[in-house]
């Protein structure tokens, strides 16, 4: 599989400390070894999604789920997808696991510890994703810092090699800048068709996150973007 050159500064995630709660201690413990996987400890080649599901469906990859507050209601929301969760932070992939317990939303989850550029450039098959969704990622609002930003050119090409035809990339950010940047990015790439030819209107299935009403008290807006792989190779 031949491997993408990427800028050094773009990665998918910040680094944060790892301190755990007792309960993100216990759901780490009791789910990890089922549910979880190590990106760098992954065999060479692409996951085998069904064997580690134990069933056959449509994967979606979702990057960056954080403390997996929107994450957890979206998988037992959707029990018909086999739903992955790509994070760097230990504790939020713990948070993630213990709240999708108490949701009964284990049986359709998978989750990733690591760089989803890694992930998606060693171990995703072409054209194998039924959706990829990128919520809220880091905006990096300083000037000097927007080459950091994950949503690139570089970036989204992989991206889009990753969904099969039909298969829909949706990000949403509330920084208005870095939504410009997404739609300028994401309208270059010759693989993907922007759904609704603007902003997409917010899904209702999308919870509102505490992040996001922070955004609305501080009367930002929340953009959200959809775009559909076109069926070329």
């Amino acid at each position: 599989m031949t491997r993408p050159e990427f800028p050094r500064s773009i990665v998918s995630f910040v680094q944060r400390g790892e301190r755990m709660t007792v309960g993100q201690e216990r759901a780490w413990d009791t789910y990890w070894e089922k549910m979880g996987n190590d990106v760098k400890s992954l065999p060479e080649g692409p996951l085998d999604f069904d064997s580690w599901f134990g069933r056959s469906a449509p994967v979606l990859l979702e990057i960056g789920s954080g403390m997996g507050e929107t994450t957890s209601q979206l998988v037992a929301a959707a029990p018909e997808l086999n739903y992955v969760a790509a994070e760097v932070y230990k504790p939020g992939l713990a948070q993630l696991l213990l709240r999708a317990e108490h949701l009964g939303g284990l049986d359709n989850l998978r989750v990733l510890r690591g760089d989803a550029v890694d992930l998606l450039t060693d171990h995703i098959a072409p054209a194998s994703l039924h959706g990829v969704r990128i919520f809220f990622p880091d905006p990096w609002p300083k000037n000097k810092h927007h080459k950091r930003r994950l949503v690139q050119p570089e970036f989204v090409a992989l991206v889009a090699s990753r969904l099969e035809p039909g298969g829909v990339l949706h990000l949403a950010t509330d920084w208005e800048q870095y939504a410009d940047q997404m739609l300028e990015v994401c309208s270059g790439e010759r693989l993907l068709t922007n759904v609704y030819d603007g902003w997409a209107p917010r899904p209702d299935w999308r919870p509102v996150t505490k992040f996001e009403q922070r955004a609305v008290n501080e009367d930002r807006v929340s953009h959200d973007l959809m775009f559909r792989r076109n069926d070329l190779t």
